[in-house]
């Protein structure tokens, strides 16, 4: 298939790999962006971004070739090319069978920290329910979700190292507590270690990303379309139903403890 450039949308020089090589990406691509245009062809174990003399290439592990393979035979034949942010983005197979990330220790003191959730699949644990455990600590600036070969994972910043050393040395090896879990979810356990990004870059906001310091943020078109949302008896859009209420206090004229909260909830209830 031939781009409307004249560029080749794929280089056939590699023989099949599990891992992709993207070129012609939009400046800063996100983690985010690339599994969204990857994911519908399988599970994605590993991605690197921003690669590259001008920033414009990743990488993009499957869990297995045929995965891959799938995604290049269907970009061959489709009409419509492979697109982020409407820059049409060409595929071809990588060289290497893997991708290898060299990080810094995960010991070295960061205001960003990698969690590691286990026991759970993708969608188990809501970014919500992510905000509220980690925000016992502080400020949280930004959450960005994904899946490795680790598991489901998230990146949790904060304001300074401070700050996330006191969430880190609290919560890993913890568990969250049951009562912000659905009840077909399991126990679920926190491993934790600094990361070696210092600013989380969160294009939208979604269910996968949200950042908390830019409420003018656009939401994620994956979110709008899909997401976790579904459609109710009146054909409005809802979300699924949770034991843990998102209750935004609008118009505040005073201040509102988590004592007149609790008043609220109980007077309701009754």
């Amino acid at each position: 298939m031939t781009s409307m450039s004249g560029q080749p949308q794929f280089r056939y020089t590699q023989p099949p790999s599990k891992v992709l090589h993207l070129r012609n990406l939009p400046w800063e691509c996100t983690e985010e962006e690339l599994i969204e245009l990857c994911r519908p062809f399988g599970k994605i174990v590993n991605t690197k971004c921003n690669v590259g003399a001008n920033r414009n290439q990743a990488f993009v592990e499957f869990t297995d070739t045929n995965q891959a393979i799938s995604m290049v035979s269907y970009y061959a034949s489709s009409s419509e090319p492979a697109q982020i942010r409407g820059k049409t983005v060409y595929l071809q197979y990588s060289n290497r069978q893997e991708i290898v990330n060299n990080k810094v220790s995960g010991d070295i003191a960061s205001n960003v920290l990698l969690v590691t959730i286990e026991g759970v699949q993708a969608g188990d644990v809501s970014i919500d329910v992510l905000h509220l455990v980690f925000s016992a600590f502080g400020f949280v600036h930004k959450i960005a979700t994904f899946e490795k070969t680790a598991g489901f994972q998230a990146l949790v910043q904060y304001s300074d190292s401070t700050t996330a050393s006191a969430a880190r040395s609290a919560l890993d090896g913890r568990s969250i507590p049951r009562y912000l879990l659905a009840d077909n979810v399991g126990p679920v356990h926190l491993r934790i270690s600094f990361s070696a990004h210092t600013d989380l870059n969160v294009k939208f906001q979604s269910h996968r990303s949200r950042d908390y310091t830019n409420p003018n943020l656009p939401v994620a078109p994956s979110a709008i379309d899909g997401g976790q949302f579904t459609i109710g008896p009146d054909g409005k859009r809802r979300e699924p139903e949770s034991n843990v209420l998102l209750a935004s206090i609008e118009n505040m004229d005073y201040a509102v403890s988590i004592d007149v909260l609790h008043t609220v909830w109980i007077w309701n209830k009754q």
